[in-house]
């Protein structure tokens, strides 16, 4: 599912640019538009995959939008055409994540998720290592514009494997965070107000807002900068930026896996943070291609963790709530928020003050989410495991005190 989900998206940019000459300003209204309009279906989305009993079906269905999608960019890479296979391609894309962890959840309960999702992230990037390298054979081999016809391929491949996951095994009381952990009977889902009194999903969630609206533009501003000084390389430099991050987050993610229950997530989601403004700071130092792509090896030690870290904190902090693909649908739309925001606003700055002031903007923004988790995050290692009293209030889960 790599590329169906992902791997698509940092090629658009520079598609758009190269090869039909948008400005950096237009790509970033595209890129904001699309996703603010995907934005408001993410947490219903979040709700059906908690109610349905089809989860292999909503993969499936994602995978075919996200091929119409990318044949349309292709073939008729206008304006309206662009904007609406975004949006339709953000939707989608928004499906995969929470539809993967529940189907995980599902089949495991809470015991051995951590090993588990991290294992999930580690195949996912070394999809998108092998991805990456097809794409940059692909179009500099080809044209950038056969890059996008790779989709459809990869969505039968995908829809396949997940249709080989027998139905039987997705328990969906456990998909949705209900273990049945026998301190009230027969497990039943919380109200939404949890979503709501949940200080530290309250607090994740504006971390990682931040943390996106600071992450999302410095690939695709990369990928620019590299397409403008490369002519006829602007694929294969691009499939260099995206390895590089990939190589580094599989490991990172088999760590996660590894190491979250021994050392606690915390430790491993300030690692995440920290390296963000370094990295943002770094890319202003030179503009040499080497240098480029040797710095956005950093960003494989966030996105990481990250990857694999996210679905298990939210499964801490949601576990007996039966809220669990819900909350990803609520911190997707924080994500969303942060990183159609940096798209704009990124493409403005760089348009009136050049990539350098970009890049150390982006990283101011990344150090206050480094700042605020560090200061008012809490460990969520064990944070639902205690029996829940019967008085509201006395739920951690739902004080904002």
């Amino acid at each position: 599912m790599a590329d169906v989900r992902g791997g698509l998206g940092p090629y658009v940019g520079v598609f758009l640019l190269t090869e039909q000459h948008w400005n950096q300003a237009e790509i970033g209204v595209v890129a904001t538009v699309a996703g603010v309009l995907g934005l408001a279906l993410q947490t219903p989305i979040g709700a059906f995959i908690d109610a349905s009993h089809r989860k292999r079906a909503i993969i499936v269905v994602g995978v075919v939008m996200v091929s119409f999608s990318a044949l349309a960019i292709a073939l008729a890479p206008n304006f309206p055409v662009v904007l609406t296979a975004q949006a339709v391609m953000g939707v989608a894309g928004d499906l995969f994540p929470p539809a993967v962890a529940a189907i995980t959840l599902g089949i495991l309960g809470s015991h051995g998720l951590a090993s588990r999702l991290g294992r999930n992230a580690a195949f996912d990037h070394a999809g998108n290592i092998s991805i990456a390298l097809i794409a940059g054979l692909v179009g500099w081999a080809y044209s950038q514009t056969a890059v996008f016809f790779l989709v459809p391929l990869f969505s039968l491949l995908a829809a396949w494997s997940v249709l080989a996951i027998p139905p039987g095994v997705i328990d969906d009381a456990r998909a949705r965070g209900l273990d049945g952990d026998g301190d009230r009977g027969l497990p039943q889902p919380s109200g939404w107000r949890v979503l709501f009194t949940c200080k530290p999903l309250l607090i994740f969630a504006s971390c990682i807002a931040l943390f996106h609206f600071a992450n999302a533009a410095m690939l695709p501003l990369i990928g620019q900068k590299l397409a403008l000084a490369n002519k006829g390389q602007e694929t294969a430099l691009m499939s260099a930026c995206v390895v590089a991050a990939q190589l580094v987050m599989l490991p990172m993610a088999i760590l996660v896996g590894r190491r979250a229950e021994a050392w606690g997530r915390k430790p491993l989601c300030l690692a995440a943070f920290g390296i963000l403004p370094i990295r943002g700071v770094l890319y202003t130092f030179s503009d040499d291609r080497s240098w480029l792509i040797g710095v956005q090896l950093l960003d494989g030690v966030g996105a990481g963790i990250l990857s694999a870290l996210v679905p298990l904190m939210l499964a801490d902090l949601m576990r007996g709530t039966g809220r669990y693909n819900v909350s990803q649908g609520v911190i997707a739309t924080t994500q969303g928020i942060g990183a159609s925001l940096s798209n704009m606003v990124a493409g403005l700055i760089v348009v009136s003050a050049g990539y350098s002031a970009t890049f150390l903007t982006l990283a101011a923004i990344a150090f206050a989410a480094f700042l605020i988790l560090a200061l008012a995050m809490p460990e969520t290692r064990g944070f639902g495991a205690a029996p829940r009293d019967a008085n509201f209030a006395s739920d951690p889960r739902q004080s904002l005190a």
